[in-house]
């Protein structure tokens, strides 16, 4: 078993402690530790939900009985005779008084903006009755390509009211990127900035939004926001943000049922059209507030943090702070200006309570040898959170060794499709180095070997075997849902299919090696691609890594290839070849020292800064770029291109 670096007190503060004793008290059920209380969570969700749903008291109309009326995967039906709106259920701000502060806005762009609890609805109202004018109706779509900023919460809140349908992109994506999205789901008013600054740079985005808005028709109103240049005229025919923003109307909500669309979010396109992948009101709500409040355990006194873009759904995850009354805390621009230390000066500064990031930063930091709680004080941090690829040992150790010995570090999994995670933390479990700490409540998550039975302790498929309430409506525009079901229940009927490795242990808590279609398999034995890049990017002569297998069409080993960006002022000579094998050999195995070696300029990462293990395979097996990804999804387009030249030489 691994090293506990953080063990919860249980001194029935934290949320779901008060929560099960709340249940206790009415005479519930009562559950010895969180495993129990998890297992129940999954065998009677019926119960579970609808315990969950009376706790928050949700506003809505129709009773929350059932809460499963149907367990079919795909098509389960949930809570058939509730309506609700997800804008009033964040709108409330439990805890929270009219003039106390709830959003703060940290931009490289401009001066940092505080809305207050009024301020916050004041400004929904608005954009509200700004929509309306522009003859927004239910189901009408309203799309923002702008940063992480109030405007875009407020667009999203105000669409929500209406039973309109968001969707977002951040202003970094390309043209294609967008119109490949917006194009799928005809958005007919469109919130575009004129530009941001990324650190030190100013990035212009007139020209972008000119050809985003030739290419979709559908767009009746185009608002402008000039965030970049205050100054910067409106193109033509289009409104500016204070004209959608300068009439009032009463904040009202529609009340829609369970299932009713509102946000599409997408998959990250690396191949073919991005998946539209549709979540609802009812879906979105519980299961935000339940992750929020019993997993992170987040209330009206927190300061949340979460680093992310418009663009990921750790953005959606964010904002739905405000559903348990915490200040949320939007921050755009670039995490690393001046220095890798400025969100944990911002930590100190905003008194944050909880702050979330992706892996790759914290490792970062930690190669850097940034040691946070020497250039800031973090001890108001009762929250660390991590996601976005998995955490190492050593990035757990780091954590508790440089930023805080006492904050619960919360490794979390899940993704676009649920919206929110399948595996992370509890105040109840302990945070074991180099393990995501549960499964989390509702969710049926299983390592399934290759003939489909649940094993603990050994690689599997990650699959879901229960419905959540935040798997997908659906995809805009699969009336027969048959791209749905091919995405997630084609390969093991009636069970969700996520297309990661995870290893469950005896004591509940779990590891994920990477992605299933990426997997490594030498000889038989399956070898994920994570513990490759912990070994290898821990060498401070390696910057970045990422390795594939091309297997032998005739049954041989094939070929195991390892591509690294080497440390500035760094090249792969024999030198540090030599090194990289003798690292992965003796910290790993031999079966994972690579046959060939590659240095690389740069490697392709999605917008979220997922590594692209499947379209480089791809391409080194002779696709074409265009078939293996879709450029405008990479940070850097020409990522690929090396690998072109490259398959011709393996």
């Amino acid at each position: 078993m691994s090293q506990i670096l953080w063990a919860p007190p249980l001194d029935g503060t934290s949320r779901v402690e008060q929560l099960l004793s709340r249940w206790a008290d009415r005479g519930g059920p009562t559950f010895d530790g969180y495993a129990d209380l998890w297992q129940w969570s999954v065998d009677e969700p019926d119960a579970f939900w609808q315990a969950i749903w009376q706790d928050f008291d949700i506003p809505s109309d129709g009773s929350p009985s059932p809460a499963l009326a149907d367990d079919a995967m795909p098509g389960a039906a949930w809570f058939p005779d509730v309506r609700l709106n997800y804008a009033e259920a964040m709108l409330r701000l439990p805890g929270r008084a009219d003039d106390d502060v709830v959003v703060v806005a940290r931009s490289q762009s401009r001066e940092d903006v505080r809305l207050t609890a009024a301020e916050l609805r004041d400004q929904v109202a608005r954009a509200r009755a700004g929509l309306r004018a522009a003859g927004v109706g239910p189901g009408d779509r309203v799309a923002a390509y702008s940063p992480n900023i109030p405007e875009t919460l407020v667009l999203l809140l105000a669409a929500a009211s209406l039973g309109a349908v968001f969707s977002s992109c951040a202003p970094e994506f390309g043209t294609q990127s967008v119109i490949d999205r917006w194009q799928q789901i005809e958005p007919t008013v469109v919130l575009a900035v004129d530009g941001y600054v990324y650190g030190d740079k100013s990035i212009d985005r007139r020209d972008e939004v000119a050809t985003i808005r030739a290419a979709l028709p559908s767009i009746r109103t185009l608002v402008w926001l000039p965030y970049l240049d205050a100054a910067a005229p409106a193109p033509d025919g289009a409104i500016t943000w204070a004209d959608l923003t300068a009439g009032t109307g009463p904040l009202e909500f529609a009340r829609v049922p369970f299932a009713t669309p509102l946000y599409v979010l997408f998959s990250s396109g690396t191949t073919g059209l991005p998946k539209p992948i549709v979540h609802g009101h009812g879906g979105i709500t519980i299961e935000h507030l339940k992750s929020l409040s019993l997993h992170h355990d987040l209330g009206p006194e927190d300061t949340f943090f979460w680093f992310s873009t418009t663009g990921w759904m750790m953005w959606n995850l964010l904002v739905s702070g405000l559903g348990v009354g915490s200040t949320i805390v939007m921050f755009d621009g670039n995490p690393a200006f001046p220095d890798l230390a400025a969100l944990w000066r911002m930590a100190e500064e905003l008194e944050l309570t909880y702050f979330g990031t992706s892996a790759p930063f914290l490792l970062q930091c930690r190669k850097e040898g940034l040691v946070p709680q020497d250039v800031a004080d973090l001890s108001r941090l009762r929250g660390i959170g991590s996601t976005g690829a998995p955490l190492p040992a050593e990035g757990f150790r780091w954590v508790y060794d440089a930023v805080s010995p006492t904050a619960q570090l919360g490794s979390l999994s899940g993704g676009t499709d649920v919206c929110s995670g399948f595996v992370g933390s509890s105040p109840l479990v302990p945070v074991y180095a180099g393990e995501i700490s549960c499964r989390m409540l509702g969710c049926a998550v299983e390592a399934y070997d290759e003939q489909a039975r649940p094993v603990i302790g050994s690689l599997g498929e990650l699959v879901i075997t229960k419905p959540m309430p935040s798997m997908p409506v659906g995809f805009w525009g699969d009336a027969d849902g048959s791209r749905y079901r091919a995405a997630y229940f084609e390969d093991i009927p009636g069970v969700w299919r996520h297309g990661d490795w995870i290893t469950i242990t005896d004591c509940g808590t779990c590891t994920i090696t990477g992605r299933s279609d990426a997997t490594l398999n030498r000889g038989g034995v399956r070898l994920g691609t994570s513990e490759f890049y912990t070994v290898v990017e821990a060498l401070p002569e390696v910057a970045d890594s990422l390795v594939v297998h091309l297997e032998d069409d005739e049954g041989g080993a094939g070929t195991l290839v390892l591509f690294v960006v080497p440390a500035a002022g760094v090249s792969l000579d024999d030198a540090l070849t030599r090194t990289i094998s003798v690292a992965l050999r003796t910290r790993l195995s031999p079966r994972h020292v690579p046959d060939v070696i590659r240095q690389v300029p740069v490697l392709p990462r999605t917008l979220s800064g997922k590594k692209l293990e499947v379209p480089v395979k791809k391409i080194l097996q002779g696709a074409a770029i265009e078939d293996a990804a879709a450029k405008g999804a990479l940070t850097d387009p020409s990522a690929l291109d090396v690998f072109v030249r490259i398959r011709s030489e393996l």
